[in-house]
């Protein structure tokens, strides 16, 4: 049952305090966050400005991030506790690692590495599925000071090489296949692929072998990953400045270079330690499980560093949330491994909804430690959360952040007590970050009123302090819209209560006669039809309006009703609760959306369809076929600027 106005109102005073610390002295309060992580040397200054203006974090500190996340547990009684647990339903394997024995294949791996010539400050490209192998390298090459770049495993030698281009990596580690649901999918066919075209070559790539799909090696250039390991010693911790970078890690870019973000050493850990508590509510020993692919911030932020800096045991799952076996997989997992905290995306409880509507696999289960279900990635429809919230029984969250900041910006800190407002929120801000919305003018809105989402420089330690070897684009990108601000690229609406609502991307507010609408707002009242499993509301051109909003609909498993009877049903819904100036008209039923490997829908490339404008097919996406029925579903509908009649 959502709350009431009367208890969203009254918030924790420990939040309050916090929050009020963290923006008025953001020196003292992290400061005070800097205290709580392990300093080679102290940093001189906390807060500063570098040559180019930008706001750095944790100046003269030196530290080492993989020595905070292995070698001090081991120096302070956890060297016998589980620090990873491998999970993988597609190999059918579980294995454990104690933090003595993940430190000790780090530190031999980092000593591999440094035999080929990596050292502090270097470039190393990481290509690999999620197995404990690439966590391993992740933090072989923190140990060294080494910065590394996950590449989404199986992403296309087009995209691999322009990353490896603009990295320019030392070497490149990869493995011989990743598994998808049967499918082994062979990288190292990809990977030459990609160094064929490249114009950087790296001086080696170490491929893992997997025992599924043998990789043909080139002889000089190609080196074995257990070869390597078991003719090579330890290798030390290398202290860095708090300013080294830690990370790359590319996005999306709208000229269609990705974008480099950069992540540093300082900033980094002490932000990703103090949120495990004040964020997530959980403690050293417990049980994380981010169920992420390593290869995005997610998987970097929550699956390694996060869970390993404070402590915890982490989950690193390799499988779907359906089909690996079946769509009980994730209860299973709390289940087995006595998990305290849950972060997924949305798209995976709607794909386990699709598939077990009625909860039967969750009955198999007693979940009694887990605490919390936090959501991010996409927004979650208010008939999904209410969905998991009842099969679970216990708090959902549906927090927001971005790459770029690399850990919360707003959330229901539950370290602070604070507890879900009703769905539709992201919560409140995190401490650190004076979030806002603002007018094209640049000028704060009142409540209410849906503008730009905005960030009050400076940014809090973590997030990105520019783009790799691009301060320019890093400018252009994020701060010279509104001077003063970092700008998220949402938009949004924060109500009298100080929630945050988070209705999309800016180019997903859409004008229909001059109004301006959320298709997120649209979508969340698709969602709530009984047949409806998942949806995305586009607007796509139209001439005498400019704009109109267009829904794709898939279906609950079972459901029979007529494509027609539920656009009339929907088409009612729109206007009973937005009015005829929605303009909502069409319902087209769908098999399956068009997402990214990571479950984001791609949504501007159907709106691109509709439109007849040109598009490319992105390498992320899941199912690339799906554009194509759409395509056709549009045109036989005559639906859209290229199709109509």
């Amino acid at each position: 049952m959502p709350e009431t106005m009367e208890t969203k109102t009254k918030k924790p005073s420990a939040y309050v305090e916090a929050y009020g610390k963290s923006i008025a002295d953001p020196e003292g309060f992290w400061g005070e966050q800097a205290g709580q992580i392990a300093w080679y040397k102290q940093p001189e200054q906390i807060l500063t400005t570098d040559e180019n203006g930008f706001y750095r974090w944790f100046k003269g500190g030196k530290l080492n991030t993989a020595y905070l996340a292995l070698d001090y547990h081991v120096e302070n009684g956890r060297a016998d506790q589980t620090a990873l647990i491998y999970d993988s339903p597609v190999t059918n394997t579980i294995r454990k690692y104690s933090y003595r024995e993940l430190r000790d294949m780090v530190a031999r791996f980092a000593g591999a590495m440094s035999g080929l010539g990596v050292s502090k400050g270097d470039t190393v490209v990481i290509y690999m599925p999620v197995i404990p192998e690439a966590v391993v390298a992740m933090l072989a090459c923190a140990r060294l000071g080494a910065i590394h770049s996950v590449v989404f495993g199986g992403f296309a030698p087009h995209e691999l090489c322009v990353r490896i281009d603009d990295a320019k990596p030392k070497i490149v580690i990869s493995a011989s296949c990743g598994i998808e649901f049967e499918k082994h999918i062979p990288y190292k066919p990809l990977l030459d692929k990609a160094l064929e075209v490249s114009k950087h070559q790296p001086d080696h790539t170490i491929i893992f072998q997997r025992p599924y799909v043998e990789a043909a090696m080139q002889p000089g250039r190609d080196l074995d990953y257990m070869e390597l390991l078991q003719n090579t010693g330890p290798a030390d911790c290398v202290p860095v400045d708090a300013h080294d970078p830690l990370y790359i890690l590319y996005t999306s870019g709208t000229t269609g270079k990705p974008k480099g973000i950069v992540r540093d050493n300082g900033g980094h850990a002490v932000a990703l330690k103090y949120s495990m508590q004040a964020v997530y509510g959980v403690d050293p020993g417990d049980v994380f499980w981010a169920a992420s692919d390593v290869g995005w911030a997610v998987g970097h932020s929550y699956l390694v560093y996060a869970p390993l800096i404070h402590g915890c045991t982490t989950v690193l799952f390799e499988g779907k949330p359906v089909r690996t076996p079946d769509a009980g997989t994730f209860w299973r997992i709390i289940k087995q491994h006595d998990v305290k905290v849950l972060f997924t995306a949305p798209t995976a409880i709607r794909a386990i909804k699709k598939e077990d509507p009625e909860g039967h696999h969750k009955r198999r289960f007693d979940l009694p430690s887990l605490k919390y279900l936090f959501l991010a990635g996409e927004r979650c429809d208010v008939a999904t959360y209410y969905w998991v919230k009842d099969l679970l029984r216990v708090p959902v969250i549906d927090h927001w952040w971005q790459t770029e900041s690399g850990w919360p910006m707003v959330a229901n800190m539950v370290g602070y007590g604070l507890v879900p407002p009703e769905p539709g929120s992201a919560g409140l801000p995190v401490c650190g970050y004076k979030v806002e919305i603002l007018g094209e003018d640049g000028k704060e809105l009142i409540p209410a009123q849906e503008g730009y989402v905005a960030v009050k420089l400076p940014l809090p330690p973590g997030c990105l302090p520019t783009l790799w070897e691009d301060d320019e684009r890093f400018r252009k990108s994020y701060l010279d819209r509104f001077p003063g601000y970092y700008m998220t690229g949402d938009g949004g609406y924060m109500d009298e209560d100080g929630y945050i609502y988070i209705m999309g991307r800016i180019d997903d507010v859409i004008n229909v006669s001059g109004h301006r609408l959320s298709t997120g707002e649209m979508e969340e009242m698709v969602a709530a039809h009984h047949a409806v499993a998942e949806c995305a509301v586009v607007g796509i051109a139209d001439e005498l309006r400019g704009q109109r909003p267009i829904g794709l609909v898939v279906l609950k498993d079972g459901q029979l009703i007529k494509e027609e009877q539920l656009e009339q049903e929907l088409v009612a819904l729109i206007r009973e609760k937005i009015g005829a100036v929605a303009y909502f008209r069409n319902v087209l039923v769908v098999p399956r959306l068009p997402k990214t490997r990571s479950g984001k829908i791609l949504r501007k490339i159907m709106r691109n369809i509709a439109d007849g404008d040109h598009y490319a097919i992105p390498s992320t996406i899941d199912d690339p076929a799906i554009l194509t029925e759409i395509h056709d579903k549009l045109k036989s509908r005559s639906i859209g600027k290229a199709f109509i009649l």
